[in-house]
């Protein structure tokens, strides 16, 4: 055996290594009873600690991400969402399920409700090969009504703005729980590690929340407007005094560093979550500005679109889910219309109806369509009596006993409506669909069974769904 070289063992001894540098408080003040005096010598013999202790370029960061692709519970109808929440309550009887009874009796009282009945000021018309009835408002639409699904007997628990949106993004009425985007991307992780699995562009945090769910599935919000400058769109991604090369070493320390802290400690979720924060921006710098960079699109798409907030905000979410991003909400609200309908309504309308249409028809050329889900909808419905605030200017007050929604593209059985309400519109009545049944459904269309995507916190499993829901088979194709 060749005797080992004295000089090689007092290197190795002493020098500063990973484990040199974390330990317990106990640990800390034992080392340090007659340590400090050596701290001096790390000058004298020349060494970096941040060089002993970095990873090679990649390295640490290279360890399996919570956000890398899943297996769902089978096999999907959809790869990604597209969830534009018309936040605000739109008018079920205006603008998806039209209510000839309700004309009859327009400005008259009616069987079981307070008021006058405040009949659509907006013609329907039959659309498409599947013949289904579109208001005026949404010429656009109505020329995509074959790639459709029309649900007309959705209903909600509460009335109210705030409990109904929590409601309708996270499942719950009043307990914060994960959002339905962070639901999705736990289940699936994400194509794209260079971005962010979910993404919302405006809407409130907690439509995008992950609560009890590690941080990382958060939705990442993004306040997108055609006027910012692309590098103010998502702040505090790009760093203006270290390169890149330097920036990856560093982030490559703090994985090693967290490594050994859970290692000799715990792991600690929310210190989980910021390093993944910061990985996730560092990666971002070079995809993320590209991606809302929408003058890069032909001028054909930016015009089939419209140039206004809303169709480049549609336009974006398409550039994000072709980029693997996994689940995009865009905020598009402005539906509480309790005066003025006639003229608010369609205003609104008229905002989402070209871009909406332009999305359904683009994703479909692209062939993408089949892989992306869209769903449109508010939090709640609208009554068939004028409000009490609009007699002049009629408008409609908060109803949740029925509610509209419509869902396209990703395993969607298009030219179909699902349901019905009473002969005012007024309640749901025919194949009513809670809430929890349309999350159970967007769910399955992901691939998953919603009874058993669940995450245990604090001794219960909890799930989006609650503890019921019914898939909605028949507008599955």
């Amino acid at each position: 055996m060749i005797p080992e070289n004295p000089s090689d063992k007092y290197l190795r001894e002493h020098t500063a290594s990973a484990e040199d540098m974390i330990f317990t408080k106990r640990e800390f003040l034992v080392r340090t009873g007659m340590g400090f005096g050596a701290l001096s010598l790390a000058s004298v013999f020349g060494l970096n600690p941040y060089d002993a202790m970095a990873a090679p370029a990649g390295g640490a960061a290279a360890s399996l991400s919570p956000l890398v692709p899943k297996q769902p519970h089978f096999k999907a109808k959809a790869k990604s969402v597209i969830h534009i929440f018309a936040s605000g309550g739109p008018s079920q009887v205006d603008t998806w399920d039209p209510k000839t009874e309700l004309t009859k009796f327009n400005d008259k009282s009616i069987p079981g409700h307070d008021g006058l009945a405040y009949a659509s000021p907006f013609k329907f018309t039959k659309s498409g090969q599947s013949g289904i009835e579109v208001s005026s408002v949404f010429p656009k639409l109505g020329e995509c009504i074959d790639d459709m699904a029309i649900i007309r007997s959705l209903w909600t628990d509460i009335p109210a703005h705030d409990v109904a949106q929590r409601f309708m993004n996270t499942g719950s009425l009043q307990l914060p729980k994960p959002s339905m985007g962070s639901w999705v991307v736990y289940g699936l992780g994400t194509e794209n590690q260079n971005m962010p699995g979910f993404i919302t562009i405006g809407g409130a945090p907690e439509w995008r929340q992950s609560s009890f769910l590690p941080g990382f599935y958060q939705g990442c919000n993004v306040n997108y407007s055609t006027r910012m400058n692309l590098d103010d769109v998502i702040l505090n991604i790009r760093n203006q005094f270290t390169p890149m090369d330097r920036q990856r070493r560093q982030l490559d320390l703090v994985h090693t560093l967290n490594d050994m802290h859970a290692k000799a400690l715990q792991k600690d979720a929310q210190l989980e979550a910021r390093v993944e924060a910061f990985e996730m921006a560092f990666k971002m710098q070079t995809e993320a500005t590209d991606a809302f960079d929408i003058t890069k699109e032909p001028e054909s798409v930016r015009e089939l679109y419209g140039k206004t907030e809303m169709g480049a905000k549609l336009l974006v979410a398409r550039r994000l889910v072709e980029r693997g991003v996994r689940f995009v909400q865009v905020e598009a609200g402005g539906w509480d219309h309790h005066g003025g309908l006639e003229t608010a309504l369609a205003g609104k309308a008229g905002e989402i109806d070209g871009p909406a249409a332009a999305l359904i028809k683009d994703l479909k050329q692209r062939g993408l369509l089949d892989s992306t889900l869209i769903i449109w909808g508010g939090e709640f419905g609208r009554t068939v009596t004028r409000d009490r605030n609009g007699n002049a200017t009629p408008g409609r007050d908060h109803n949740g006993r029925a509610m509209v929604s419509w869902m396209a593209g990703g395993g969607i059985k298009g030219g179909t409506a699902y349901g019905s309400t009473d002969e005012f519109g007024a309640r749901a009545a025919e194949n009513k669909v809670h809430i929890h049944d349309l999350h159970a459904t967007i769910l399955a269309l992901m691939g998953f069974d919603h009874e058993k995507l669940t995450y245990r916190y604090n001794g219960r499993d909890f799930r989006l769904t609650d503890n019921f829901g019914k898939v909605v088979k028949d507008i599955i194709a």
